[in-house]
């Protein structure tokens, strides 16, 4: 049964597809808001957001604002007149004018266990924190980031082997199905928002391209962190002989390092020493080729030790 709500969805990344699907299922969605066509790969063709390819499959309007505060986007918004907008990894921040709109307010799809994680990029935060445990926290919205009461929170554990591509997988399906359990009791007034703790808050600003460079006068724990945070973006990389190298799989080894930055082959795998252990580098990717094991580039490459 479709509840006579009517819904404004707003998000852009495959992480904020299982939200609208599940809404589409259940409430009428009276149009979906996300960010415009972006350049992708070597040819820059542009390439749609994720959830504007879903929202067309299924039928619903969509409107792509380079900001929201743009008088047609703010015109368009009024026009479908939602009771409710829900947001999920929209890219955007929401002002009073937006927030007050719907009469039930906007709620927000966030992937942390909040106040952890406010801010642009708490899963990828997560995993560079070293943190055990992540998850999936629907929250009412204000002005601030990431500051709004709660609704609902879940917890998944941080495996060692997660990255932020496998960690966004397992929190989008979990992200979709709190916000059907929570908007039924929500609208209804059952269920009221509580305010964020003030204690245990924590920043993930937005990642910038730069942040990949691994700088080896850290612990090799806190790059093998890295590695796996900044995968699939923006990636992790160094420069040996004048080529950039991208870093996709990596292990921290607590075997004493022989200096920062010094590289040298440990167990058949290029490695490079850190300011505490070393990183074995178990995946790379020379600029312009294709991913190979580390071992398979040592076949190939000259002069990669400068340490025994």
């Amino acid at each position: 049964m479709v509840s006579r709500q009517r819904i404004v969805f707003m998000g852009s990344p495959d992480f904020a597809v299982p939200a609208l699907e599940a809404l589409a299922d259940h409430y009428s969605l009276a149009g979906v808001v996300t960010q415009p066509d972006r350049p992708a790969g070597r040819g820059g063709i542009l390439k749609p957001p994720a959830v504007k390819a879903a929202a067309l499959h299924l039928g619903i309007p969509v409107i792509q604002p380079e900001k929201l505060r743009n008088p047609e986007a703010l015109a368009q918004l009024r026009t479908w007149a939602p009771d409710l907008i829900v947001v999920a990894a929209f890219g955007q921040i929401l002002r009073p004018n937006v927030l007050d709109l719907p009469k039930f307010g906007c709620i927000n799809i966030h992937g942390s266990l909040l106040p952890r994680g406010r801010g642009a990029a708490p899963i990828q935060a997560a995993i560079l924190a070293g943190d055990q445990e992540t998850g999936i926290t629907i929250m009412k919205m204000d002005p601030g980031v990431d500051t709004g009461p709660v609704l609902i929170q879940r917890a998944i554990p941080i495996s060692p082997e997660d990255t932020a591509g496998s960690l966004f997988k397992k929190l989008a399906p979990i992200g979709a199905e709190l916000l059907l359990e929570t908007l039924p009791p929500y609208l209804s007034g059952d269920l009221q928002p509580k305010p964020q703790p003030a204690e245990g808050v924590t920043y993930a600003p937005m990642l910038k391209k730069e942040d990949g460079l691994l700088d080896f006068t850290q612990p090799a724990t806190a790059l093998e962190r890295r590695v796996r945070a900044f995968n699939p973006w923006p990636g992790t990389w160094f420069e040996w002989n004048g080529t950039l190298v991208k870093v996709l799989h990596a292990q921290a080894s607590a075997e004493k390092s022989p200096g920062a930055g010094l590289r040298f082959i440990f167990e058949g795998y290029p490695a490079i020493g850190t300011s505490m252990g070393m990183l074995i580098l178990e995946e790379i990717q020379l600029a312009g080729k294709k991913s190979m094991p580390g071992k398979a580039f040592l076949a190939g490459a000259r002069g990669w030790k400068n340490h025994d």
